[in-house]
């Protein structure tokens, strides 16, 4: 098929003009190796139309049979029965176990007893764990140091930049007052001359 038939004929698909024996023939076209250039899109689009028509159309009575079985789910409505019955009781029994449980946490609650009966002991280990946590602390202080370091480098270099900043501010503001001053004295000179 040459190309502009092609082309043709692809125009009457996509109007929906096209006969059933002309997208027979753009079937055979696409399902070869080789095709024009530009028409790839056309490839996948036909070559789906060519593996769906390989399923069989459903057998005479599918159906009816579908909807035979949806009739037979219907009728096993006892399960439902089972359920409009049944339900509200279990739902009154797990309010009464919560209640239960809740009543036992609350009543039956234990208060934190002591773990030392002598004070100087207690005062004594509570000192031992607060040291502890003090030098893991201090430990985990140490190796911040560096980072601190880095900030007070940083501080120190944009104070450095900042003076480098203000020297040049200065000076610019100088040249300024130079470069005005060598404007009024050119006016002047150019005044002099016209004269």
């Amino acid at each position: 098929m040459n190309a502009e038939e092609l082309n043709r004929l692809v125009e009457k698909y996509y109007n929906g003009e096209s006969s059933e024996e002309e997208e027979r023939a753009l079937r055979e076209c696409f399902s070869q190796k080789n095709i024009p250039e530009g028409y790839e899109a056309e490839k996948v689009i036909f070559g789906y139309y060519t593996a769906t028509a390989e399923f069989p159309e459903p057998s005479d009575g599918f159906e009816a049979r579908i909807m035979s079985g949806i009739d037979a789910l219907d009728t096993v409505g006892g399960s439902r029965k089972f359920r409009k019955y049944i339900l509200p009781y279990l739902s009154v029994a797990a309010g009464l176990l919560i209640l239960a449980g809740s009543y036992f946490f609350f009543i039956h609650k234990t208060e934190p007893q002591d773990t030392f009966t002598d004070p100087s002991i207690a005062y004594t280990e509570t000192m031992k764990v607060l040291m502890d946590v003090s030098s893991q602390l201090n430990h985990g202080a140490q190796a911040l140091e560096p980072v601190g370091k880095i900030n007070r480098m940083t501080t120190k270099s944009f104070e450095s930049i900042n003076k480098s900043a203000k020297i040049i501010e200065k000076s610019m503001k100088n040249l300024d007052n130079l470069q005005k001053a060598v404007e009024v004295a050119n006016l002047l000179v150019g005044k002099n001359n016209n004269k």
